[in-house]
């Protein structure tokens, strides 16, 4: 398969171009060792039982330009490495188990829903699962339910009150607070 259409090679060029191992058993990582085939044009390792993250370094091979990884079990992030590859016209991410977010950028902000679809954890633009903002401009929620914020908030006000608290200890005022507060409270009693 070849940028998602059948088509039949003729024996081995002296210099590969093409890959395809798709419909096999392989399982295990995806080989970093595939990366070392710079010149490759075209990798399809689809409807295999590949495992582990899709290596960073896949974005070395600048000249591909076909990329089917769908229907293995690689999980977590799609390297953001991938947004390098400037010539990929073909790419298939679809039925795997990756997460996080779409890198954006490049050629990977041209493709459809169709490349990423079935990855459960995954979200971006392409995709009716639209990512979070990112930590750094949303607030930030503890375990219990509170924010930050107002956590924040809290030690703040603890903070203003002991220090006025302190003072007035310090000052010799609590004498004179707790003169009112005694004389207020037998009026009181009256």
């Amino acid at each position: 398969m070849n940028k998602g259409q059948q088509m039949k090679f003729r024996p081995t060029p002296a210099v590969l171009t093409s890959i395809d191992l798709s419909n096999n058993k392989f399982d295990g990582e995806i080989p970093s060792s595939t990366c070392n085939l710079l010149p490759l044009v075209v990798l399809n390792l689809s409807s295999n039982s590949f495992t582990g993250s899709i290596p960073s370094c896949f974005g070395n091979m600048r000249e591909l330009e076909s990329l089917d990884l769908s229907k293995n079990k690689p999980f977590g992030s799609i390297p953001g490495q991938l947004t390098s590859l400037t010539f990929l016209e073909y790419l298939n991410l679809s039925d795997n188990q990756l997460t996080g977010p779409i890198p954006r950028g490049t050629q990977l902000d041209t493709f459809s829903d169709s490349s990423f679809l079935d990855n459960p954890g995954l979200c971006g633009f392409q995709l009716s699962k639209k990512c979070e903002e990112s930590i750094d401009s949303k607030e930030n929620v503890c375990e219990d339910g509170f924010s930050l914020k107002v956590v924040g908030m809290g030690y703040g006000f603890g903070l203003v009150v002991g220090l006025i608290m302190g003072h007035v200890t310090l000052s010799g005022r609590w004498k004179w607070i707790l003169r009112k507060f005694t004389e207020h409270k037998s009026m009181d009693e009256f």
